[in-house]
C-alpha cells in the first residue's frame, strides 16, 4: 500500500525542483511515509558479500541520505544494505544551487553537488543509535584541504566504530582534482592511510573503493593492482560520469555528474572488466543505470556480488527496492539458480 502511495506521490514531487523535492521524499521517510516491509530475503537472495551477511543484494547507494537522518525507514524499503554520506570531516555547504537536475527524457540526472554535508561529528552521532540492519558510510574530503588523503582517514576514524563497511569515494567529479587521486601512487597511499585507520578499529571493517567509470583499461588495471595490494574489501563500479554522449535533454549540457539509464551500459562494461581482471577474487559492487530487475541480474552475470540503486528512485519511488529484489528472486528461480553466488560473473564476456 505504502508502496502504491509513494509512486503516486511521484508526480506531485517532480512539480518542485530537484534537490526540494529530495528533500520532500527524506521527510516524508522519516515521517513514516515510505514502504514498511523490511529487507526482502529468499534462499536465492541471501548471500555473504565481504564478510557482510546480506538479506538480499539490492542497496541504496550513497548521496540519497548524506547525513544519515532516515536510516531506519530506508531499512524497512525492502533494502538489503544501505550506505549514508558522503562525510567529510567539517560540514561543508557544497556548490551553489542549482545543483541536482532532472533528465527526463534521458530517465536520468546530473548533479554537481560537491559533497554537501553537516560534517563527521552529526553523522556519527546518528549512526551510533541502536538499529537493525547493514549501515555503511561514505569517506569524503573538504575540497579546501590541501591533503585530502587525510580526511578519509580521519572520517573512518571517527565514524569506523558505527557502521558495518565504509567507502572510499574518490570518484566524484564534482570536487576539483579529487579524481587525481585514482592515480596509482596517490591511490595506493591513500589507501594504506586508511588501512592503518581501521587497524585501530575495534573490528575488521570491510573497506570498499568506489571508482569512476572514466577510467581507460590501464587505470582499471593499475586500481586492481592497488586494490589487492592493499587488501581492500571490494570495488564499487561505477559513480557518475561525464560523458554526454547519447542525451536528450535540454539540461544535458549542465557541468556535473551523470547517473541513471545513459550509464548502464558503459558501467556494466567497467564491471564486467573488473570482474575479468580480478579473477573474480575480489567483491564487486555493480551501480549505474539499474532500474528494473533484468538489470540488476545483467550487473550479477557481469560480476557484481551486489548492487546499488540511485536515481531511478527518483523516477520509481523508493518502493522499487522490493520491486528489483522479488523481480530478481524470480528471474534467479526461472533459470534455475538456487543462490545469487551461483550467477556472479557467469556471463561477463557478453558485456566486455
Amino acid at each position: 500500500m505504502k508502496s502504491a502511495l509513494s509512486r503516486l506521490a511521484l508526480p506531485a514531487l517532480h512539480l518542485l525542483p530537484p534537490e526540494a523535492a529530495h528533500s520532500v521524499a527524506l521527510k516524508a521517510l522519516r515521517l513514516g511515509l515510505g514502504p514498511s516491509i523490511g529487507p526482502i530475503t529468499s534462499p536465492r537472495l541471501a548471500s555473504s558479500v565481504a564478510g557482510l551477511t546480506l538479506p538480499n543484494p539490492v542497496g541504496l547507494a550513497a548521496g540519497f541520505d548524506k547525513n544519515a537522518v532516515a536510516i531506519a525507514p530506508l531499512l524497512q524499503a525492502g533494502f538489503g544494505f544501505i550506505e549514508v554520506g558522503a562525510a567529510t570531516p567539517r560540514p561543508q555547504p557544497g556548490n551553489p544551487k542549482p545543483r541536482l537536475f532532472r533528465l527526463t527524457p534521458d530517465a536520468a540526472a546530473i548533479n554537481r553537488f560537491g559533497f554537501n554535508n553537516q560534517g563527521m561529528e552529526a553523522i556519527a552521532a546518528r549512526l551510533s543509535r541502536p538499529r537493525s540492519g547493514i549501515v555503511g558510510i561514505n569517506l569524503g574530503a573538504n575540497k579546501d584541504r590541501k591533503n585530502r588523503a587525510e580526511d578519509f582517514a580521519q572520517v573512518l576514524l571517527a565514524i569506523g566504530s558505527h557502521v558495518d563497511f565504509a567507502t572510499v569515494n574518490v570518484s566524484s567529479p564534482n570536487t576539483e582534482r579529487l579524481r587525481d587521486l585514482q592515480g596509482k601512487a596517490a591511490l595506493k597511499a591513500l589507501l594504506m592511510g586508511v588501512m592503518d585507520a581501521r587497524a585501530t578499529l575495534p573490528t575488521a571493517l570491510p573497506i570498499f573503493l568506489k571508482i569512476a567509470p572514466d577510467l581507460d583499461d590501464i587505470a582499471l588495471g593499475e586500481i586492481v593492482d592497488v586494490a589487492f595490494e592493499t587488501g581492500i574489501s571490494g570495488i564499487i563500479a561505477t559513480n557518475t560520469t561525464l560523458n554526454r554522449e547519447g542525451l536528450q535533454s535540454a539540461h544535458a549540457a549542465q557541468a556535473g555528474g551523470l547517473s541513471g539509464q545513459p550509464l548502464f551500459e558503459h558501467s556494466t562494461r567497467i564491471l564486467a572488466r573488473l570482474s575479468q581482471l580480478t579473477e573474480g577474487a575480489l567483491p564487486l559492487i555493480g551501480v549505474g543505470g539499474i532500474g528494473t530487475p533484468e538489470q540488476a541480474l545483467a550487473k550479477i552475470l557481469a560480476g557484481a556480488s551486489a548492487l546499488q540503486l540511485y536515481t531511478a528512485l527518483a523516477y520509481k519511488g523508493i518502493g522499487l527496492a522490493a520491486d528489483i529484489a522479488h523481480g530478481l528472486d524470480a528471474l534467479l528461480a526461472k533459470n534455475g539458480i538456487t543462490n545469487i553466488v551461483d550467477a556472479v560473473g557467469t556471463d561477463k564476456e557478453t558485456y566486455l
